[in-house]
């Protein structure tokens, strides 16, 4: 074998090398779900988005709640039947309004208990997941996020904010059209989380709680802890088990040359 043979040999292997890890890691999760299932006697559907190598090459990709998700997610509903309780660990940016939106009515209309648990974050789409579901599990240091809508770059209360404030002749063409967009848009997802909500508190809070999320209180990437989410009237609860951290660790970041963060486990 010559030299070039060499290098192409050592070429394909570390080619497939991230695969076959990958594959590796794909069954070990396996394993942890269907333990996870049978502890809580439940269908455990997760939504879990890393930026992870998944390519041919490892090239890593930003993940985000798209259409796939949906489909996905709502196939497996469909196929749990109506007496199963469904467990949804969710780790997201959030996404898609409309994938979110299916997603949530969905989980709504489940006929048995559905349990949203969140590790770390569920912001945006994630949000609206985790206020359809029965039940919220949190990491006392997890947080959800506003649900205002956004409206290209901009967050649609700011466009309306615009629109109110300033005289229409100092107001282009284009700035009212996106006004009357983001006026609509904030209408449908305060709706929508006024329906999530339905049943789970009384309409006043209901009302006080679509409108925190939906009018621009806050940016759209504010932290929502577990103790202002309590302080809107939503119950959460904190105790998370020990399975949930593990399934977490099986979904790892793209690796880098070094890590960012490093120590030693000492707890056994």
């Amino acid at each position: 074998m010559d030299f070039f043979a060499i290098i192409w040999l050592i070429f394909i292997i570390m080619t497939f090398i991230p695969v076959i890890k990958q594959k590796r890691i794909e069954k070990v999760r396996v394993r942890l779900i269907r333990k996870i299932e049978d502890k809580t006697n439940s269908k455990l559907i997760a939504l879990i988005h890393r930026q992870e190598a998944l390519s041919f090459l490892g090239i890593p990709f930003r993940r985000f709640i798209n259409i796939e998700d949906s489909e996905d997610i709502l196939r497996a509903i469909r196929m749990t039947s109506d007496d199963k309780k469904i467990v949804i660990v969710i780790h997201t940016p959030g996404g898609l309004v409309l994938a979110a939106e299916q997603i949530a009515h969905a989980i709504k209309k489940h006929p048995s208990k559905v349990t949203v648990i969140v590790p770390h974050y569920a912001m945006s789409g994630g949000t609206l997941l985790a206020l359809a579901a029965d039940e919220i599990v949190m990491d006392e240091n997890a947080v959800l996020g506003p649900v205002d809508p956004q409206i290209g770059n901009y967050p649609a209360p700011s466009i309306v904010k615009v629109v109110e404030e300033k005289s229409v002749d100092e107001i282009d063409d284009k700035t009212l059209i996106l006004g009357d967009v983001a006026q609509k848009a904030i209408v449908q997802i305060k709706d929508l989380v006024k329906k999530l909500l339905e049943g789970k508190m009384d309409e006043e809070k209901v009302n006080r709680v679509a409108d925190v999320l939906t009018e621009g209180y806050w940016t759209h990437d504010y932290p929502i802890t577990v103790e202002k989410l309590k302080g809107l009237g939503i119950n959460v609860r904190t105790d998370l088990f020990k399975e949930i951290y593990q399934l977490m660790e099986l979904y790892p970041q793209a690796g880098h040359r070094r890590p960012s963060v490093q120590y030693i486990n000492s707890i056994q």
